[in-house]
């Protein structure tokens, strides 16, 4: 048994303040960078558990889940926030499966669990787990499928024998997002009862929040050599939309690449699938001068297999009626069973039972994947570009832009960047896009890998094949 934990703590300013006290189901807080939004989290967590009834045993139990979207994140800065005020040498520390962290003393039995949303096994245990609370941190990062599934899974811990769960609670940080995110519609164009969101100030604002706790002129040293869009979402807390890492399309240019267009019902059409948490897909056609029109897409949160291809079935019907498929080609991932799956069937073999003949991509090389999309991005067909992006893909457009994007690699001396793109709620779409072009062959003019018996056997299936 541990000694009750103390700390001296007070809330960075009134906006913290009004997020700490609130008792709202889900309420979320949207700052600066500095502005203290993670400790009033860690704060709001501990005051919460503090308010659970006295079970039989003389304890309050309580039960959190800590998310962030990856396990690196969730090491190095969630975790490590939680440490500063709850150190792991207090109660049982335990890095194996989902970090996790329990302290027991004479009043407090409480357990939280920190899980990252890039570990499949995590995420199949946030969808078991009976919780008081949870805490998403850096919310922007986080797809809304999470949030509605915690919905369901907050106030069940704990038991009614041990006094149940009084006002079970979300809450979430973040720096500002763009106004296509979930958090801005929820947020700003109508937040549902029972969701509160609170704002603090910009840092360079005379109400700024948390200066105490910065060094001198840190807001101002902060925008040194920043462009204007960064400074909007990280220092002014304005929304917007900021460049992380290296963009896997530097080709691209909205201004050259996006533009409104019809399709034709004379030509066939492509459809590239990506699968997982997000699913998603592309809908595409190529001219007869080689050129690329990628029409529209579609894009899920938390949806199987199944759902996904009748959803995908669907919005073909409604779209496209009467064009023909010239192929649907997906994650070659997809060609297996995937963890903690319980349908013995792979995803392509659900796919065609609602209809949809897919195959999986004849490789899945991240520079083929890239170059096949690169090489139409670099076109000029009769004297317009190569490929085009309808402005109805709005995800997708966002992905080409640069939310699609290689992760800086921290390394003194010089920028590196990680091998393979980040995993991000825009890497679906923009993948789902890189399997069309590999399936209608794009990759055929670089050295590529054999094309497989398979490969040449959808493509005599497919012509003249409509879903």
């Amino acid at each position: 048994m541990n000694a009750p934990v103390a700390i001296e703590y007070r809330p960075p300013g009134p906006v913290a303040a009004d997020f700490l006290r609130s008792d709202a189901f889900v309420c979320g807080i949207r700052g600066p960078i500095g502005s203290g939004k993670s400790t009033a989290c860690v704060m709001k967590l501990l005051r919460h558990a503090r308010r659970q009834p006295i079970g039989t045993d003389g304890r309050r139990h309580a039960r959190y889940a800590v998310i962030r979207n990856t396990y690196p994140e969730l090491k190095t800065t969630t975790i490590k926030t939680w440490s500063q005020w709850v150190p792991q040498s207090v109660g049982r520390w335990r890095d194996q499966g989902p970090p996790s962290h329990h302290i027991l003393d004479a009043g407090l039995d409480l357990e939280v669990l920190f899980i990252a949303l890039d570990r499949p096994d995590d995420i199949a245990k946030l969808l078991s787990l009976e919780l008081t609370g949870a805490w998403i941190n850096e919310a922007r990062e986080v797809p809304k499928a999470v949030l509605d599934a915690l919905t369901g899974r907050v106030g069940r811990y704990p038991p009614v024998r041990d006094g149940g769960c009084v006002e079970p609670q979300i809450w979430m940080d973040t720096n500002s997002p763009d106004s296509d995110h979930w958090w801005y519609r929820l947020a700003e164009e109508g937040t549902p009862e029972e969701f509160a969101f609170f704002t603090q100030p910009g840092g360079l604002n005379p109400g700024a929040e948390n200066l105490a706790n910065l060094p001198e002129s840190y807001y101002e040293r902060a925008c040194a050599g920043k462009d204007d869009d960064w400074v909007a979402v990280y220092v002014r807390s304005e929304y917007g939309y900021v460049r992380e890492g290296k963009a896997v399309y530097p080709e691209y240019r909205d201004s050259v690449h996006c533009r409104e267009f019809e399709i034709s019902r004379s030509l066939p059409l492509w459809i590239g699938l990506d699968f997982g948490l997000t699913p998603a897909a592309v809908f595409g056609q190529r001219t007869a001068m080689g050129a690329w029109r990628w029409h529209s897409e579609l894009v899920c949160e938390d949806m199987g297999a199944w759902r996904f291809g009748e959803l995908l079935r669907g919005t073909f019907a409604e779209r496209y009626p009467g064009i023909v498929i010239a192929g649907v080609t997906g994650d070659p991932a997809g060609d297996s069973r995937q963890p903690g799956d319980t349908d013995e069937r792979t995803v392509f073999q659900i796919l065609n039972t609602v209809g949809i003949q897919a195959i999986p991509a004849h490789t899945n090389d991240p520079v083929f994947r890239r170059e096949a999309v690169a090489q139409a991005l670099n076109r000029m067909v009769d004297g317009t570009a190569g490929l085009l992006i309808h402005p109805q893909c709005r995800m997708l457009r966002k992905a080409m832009a640069g939310a699609y994007a290689y992760r800086r690699v921290q390394i003194s001396g010089e920028e590196r960047y990680r091998d393979k793109p980040d995993k991000n709620m825009y890497s679906h779409v923009a993948e789902a896009a890189q399997y069309l072009m590999l399936g209608a062959g794009e990759d055929r003019t670089l050295v590529a890998p054999p094309v497989t018996s398979k490969r040449l056997d959808h493509n005599r299936r497919a012509r003249g094949r409509v879903l």
